[in-house]
């Protein structure tokens, strides 16, 4: 079961402009690199558990909920709250409580504040005008030091939803459409008089989902897309016998979006395709030669925001599609390829349907595997 290429599990090398897979057959290390780009800074979770700033142009390994780090890839998203750290600036409104500067946030240094309950009144309140009619999603992180009643969020259409804080810094997010379609009330809660807790990195952001913080001083911020494709293998990809196997957790399930992670010839023509289609919370495999694409699997049950373990295994004859240890379809009289030589994280181009995620591995097998073998390597 020849390996020919490897991409993170646990092994990362970055760099600006590159992330780094490897061929280390025979223990002759041979670099595999995906071309990056993204052009803008952005935030990530390194191994101490500290929230870190990555320069424009350099992948971003992330540590959140996993030890071994995934390669984070996310859209463009803006955070509209134009002070995210200064909630001491009168652009939040304090109703009944105050702040209070100096105390250790979740990037190591002490920029978080505490607010105090003082009074009656909705504590720390901001409202972002100027939106459409569509989902918002607003978070920020809070860490309890006394709290004897209730902490809630405000929703964006002005609603609340009450949460249960701990000991430890923790984000919470919530999501709704703004209130009346084109403003979004955003801030804290407390329910009690003395009650005190320390906040940090607010973010309202168009979606469904919170994507990375991105941090702001006075206007909003946009993270820019990531792309990372281009990985040439031509040397480690066999066109009639093989596997393609990755390892991923998706950043929402249910969206209208079908994304991809591609084997191919740079062309449409000859493929090998895992697809995330997030509007029916779908995972579909697929393999194309000489022009003609089939279909191996069709398959549903499987959360996407969840970490899944995908493959397809093929030979001059058969493909299969296996999900953390179950095969879930096959194809007989398999179409034949010719010239794969490059992996994108997204389709055969690299720029559509691309891939937005946590990407813990990717491996290319350059022989083909048993059923077992599948079965393990997905297990």
């Amino acid at each position: 079961m020849a390996n020919t290429f490897k991409f993170g599990n646990g092994n990362w090398a970055v760099k600006d402009g590159s992330a780094l897979a490897y061929n280390d057959e025979n223990n002759n290390f041979k670099p595999l690199p995906f071309d990056f780009t993204r052009a803008s800074s952005a935030t990530t979770l390194n191994r101490q558990g500290l929230i870190e700033t990555v320069p424009s142009g350099k992948p971003r390994i992330d540590f959140t909920d996993n030890t071994s780090g995934h390669l984070l890839l996310e859209p463009s998203r803006t955070n509209l709250v134009q002070r995210s750290e200064e909630f001491d600036n009168a652009y939040w409104t304090k109703n009944g409580s105050s702040v209070t500067s100096g105390f250790i946030s979740p990037d190591g240094t002490d920029n978080a504040f505490k607010l105090t309950k003082t009074s009656s009144g909705n504590s720390i309140v901001r409202l972002v005008s100027g939106l459409t009619n569509v989902n918002y999603t607003f978070s920020i992180y809070i860490k309890k030091v006394n709290v004897s009643g209730n902490v809630s969020i405000i929703l964006p259409n002005g609603g609340s939803t009450q949460v249960t804080i701990s000991n430890e810094w923790e984000r919470y997010e919530v999501t709704s459409l703004p209130s009346g379609g084109t403003g979004a009330f955003v801030g804290v809660i407390l329910s009690t008089i003395g009650d005190e807790v320390l906040i940090y990195g607010a973010q309202l952001e168009q979606g469904s989902y919170a994507t990375s913080y991105i941090p702001t001083e006075g206007s909003s911020v946009t993270r820019v897309v990531e792309l990372c494709n281009d990985a040439s293998i031509s040397a480690q990809v066999n066109n009639d016998a093989g596997a393609f196997f990755v390892e991923i957790q998706s950043l929402e399930d249910g969206s209208s979006s079908s994304r991809r992670i591609t084997l191919s010839d740079e062309s449409s023509s000859n493929r090998l395709m895992i697809e995330t289609d997030e509007s029916t919370g779908t995972f579909k495999f697929f393999i194309a030669g000489g022009g003609t694409v089939r279909t191996i699997a069709t398959s549903t049950g499987n959360t996407q925001t969840d970490v899944n373990k995908l493959a397809i295994g093929y030979d001059g004859v058969n493909a299969k599609a296996y999900i953390n240890g179950t095969q879930v379809g096959s194809i007989t009289n398999a179409t034949t390829r010719t010239g794969i030589d490059t992996i994108d994280i997204a389709d055969w181009n690299g720029t559509s349907q691309v891939y937005y995620g946590k990407i813990t591995s990717i491996k290319v097998y350059n022989t083909a595997l048993t059923d077992t073998e599948l079965q393990n390597l997905t297990s």
